[in-house]
C-alpha cells in the first residue's frame, strides 16, 4: 500500500507533527510506502524512506489557508499520479481533510481523516464550517479521533459509527530519558528552585494566563519554564511584567523538548480545551508527575497515580495541586516513576487501514 499523509509533519513543531511522524514510521515498519504533503517550511526534507513534499503558499495573514488549499489541491493530485497513491490520510479536518477526501474520492482513492481536537471543538462551532466538516466526515472511508469526547461529537453529526475509530496519540518513549537532567545550555534558569514546566502553543485554549495566576498563588517558591510560542506570547510576557510575577522564563518554540523535560520537577497543562495532548505523554515518558485540567482527552490518559487533575480556569486549585506534589518529594518521585511506566501504554499508534 502507498499512503499519502496530508497535514503538519516535521520539521513543523507541535502535537500533530509528532503524531504524523510516528504514524509514518509505523506504516513503514509494516512494509508499506509513505509520502507526505505538508505546509511550507524552509527545512523540509525526506526522513529516511518517507518522501516529504510541500505545497507552496505565500504567508499572507488571513489568506494563507486559501492559498494552501489551492496549492495543496494541485500538488496532491500530482503526487497521487506520480506515486500511484492508494490511500490519502488527512490530519485536521479543514483544510487538509476537505482537500484529501474530495480529491481522493474524485480520483478513486481510499481516504482517511483524523480529527485532532480544535477542528471539532472550535471550527465546528461555525455553522458554515460545521457543514463542511460534516461533509468531510461523511465522505471519508475512515474517520479517526484522538479521544472519546471527539467520537461522541462525530457520532452526533450522523456519521456511520462503523467507520469511526478512537486512535489516541502515541509517542516514541525511547526518545525521553528521565536520567537526563541537564537543561540545554542556551536555556538560562535564574536559580536552583524546583521547576514547573509548560510546553505548548501560546493560544487561549492552553490556559497559560491561569497558570500565571496560579504561580502568584503558590506557596512553593518555583521557577516557571514556558516552552512554546504563539499569538498570546506578547500579552503573557506583559502580564508577567505588569503583575511582577517572579522567576518566569519564556523560551519560544523548541525542537528539543526531550532534552528539556527531564530537568523539570513537574509538568503542568492548564488547558481550557484539548484533544489528546501529546505533551502529557512526553512529560510522563520523561518521568514527570503531571498536573492538568480535566478537559478533552486528558482524563483518558491521566490517573491519580501519575498526577492530579483540576477544573479549568481555576488558578487557586491549580496552585494547590502543584504545591501538593512539590512539597512532598517522596510523592513527587512516586508519581514520576508511575508516569514513566504508564507512558509505555502509548508507545504504539493504532492504524485501522
Amino acid at each position: 500500500m502507498r499512503v499519502c499523509i496530508l497535514g503538519q509533519y516535521p520539521p513543523h513543531i507541535g502535537g500533530i507533527s509528532s503524531h504524523t511522524y510516528l504514524l509514518s514510521q509505523e506504516i513503514v515498519k509494516r512494509g508499506d510506502e509513505v509520502y507526505v504533503l505538508t505546509y511550507p517550511h524552509p527545512d523540509v526534507k525526506d526522513l529516511g524512506p518517507v518522501k516529504v513534499e510541500t505545497a507552496p503558499a505565500p504567508n499572507i495573514k488571513g489568506l494563507r489557508g486559501l492559498f494552501f488549499f489551492v496549492s495543496a489541491f494541485f500538488k496532491l493530485r500530482s503526487m497521487i499520479r506520480r506515486y500511484q497513491i492508494d490511500l490519502i490520510h488527512a490530519h485536521f479536518l479543514l483544510p487538509p481533510g476537505l482537500i484529501g477526501v474530495y480529491l481522493g474520492s474524485w480520483m478513486g482513492k481510499e481516504t482517511a481523516v483524523t480529527a485532532h481536537g480544535s477542528d471539532l471543538m472550535i471550527q465546528a462551532n461555525n455553522p458554515l464550517l460545521q457543514r463542511l466538516i460534516r461533509s468531510v466526515l461523511k465522505k471519508a472511508d475512515y474517520v479517526m479521533v484522538v479521544n472519546n469526547d471527539l467520537k461522541d461529537k462525530v457520532l452526533k453529526m450522523g456519521i456511520n459509527p462503523e467507520k469511526v475509530y478512537v486512535t489516541p496519540n502515541a509517542i516514541d518513549t525511547e526518545r525521553f530519558n528521565p536520567q537526563k537532567t541537564e537543561l540545554p545550555p542556551d536555556i538560562k534558569m535564574r536559580s536552583d528552585k524546583p521547576t514547573v514546566l509548560f510546553v505548548g502553543n501560546l493560544v487561549y485554549q492552553k490556559g497559560v494566563k491561569y497558570l500565571l495566576e496560579a504561580k502568584k498563588l503558590m506557596k512553593t517558591d518555583v521557577e516557571l519554564l514556558i516552552v512554546g510560542d504563539g499569538p498570546l506570547r506578547p500579552e503573557l510576557e506583559k502580564k508577567v511584567e505588569d503583575d511582577k510575577i517572579s522567576d518566569v522564563v519564556f523560551t519560544g518554540a523548541r525542537r528539543d523538548v526531550e532534552d528539556i523535560m527531564p530537568s523539570a520537577s513537574v509538568f503542568v497543562l492548564p488547558s481550557i480545551s484539548e484533544g489528546f495532548p501529546i505533551t502529557i505523554l512526553e512529560a510522563m515518558a520523561s518521568g514527570l508527575p503531571v498536573v492538568a485540567t480535566s478537559v478533552g482527552g486528558i482524563g483518558e490518559v491521566m490517573n491519580d497515580m501519575v498526577g492530579s487533575m483540576v477544573k479549568p480556569a481555576e488558578p487557586l486549585k491549580l496552585a494547590r495541586a502543584l504545591d501538593e506534589i512539590l512539597q512532598n518529594e517522596e510523592l513527587r518521585q512516586e508519581k514520576g516513576v508511575a508516569a514513566r511506566e504508564h507512558s509505555r501504554k502509548y508507545s504504539t499508534l493504532k492504524i485501522p487501514y
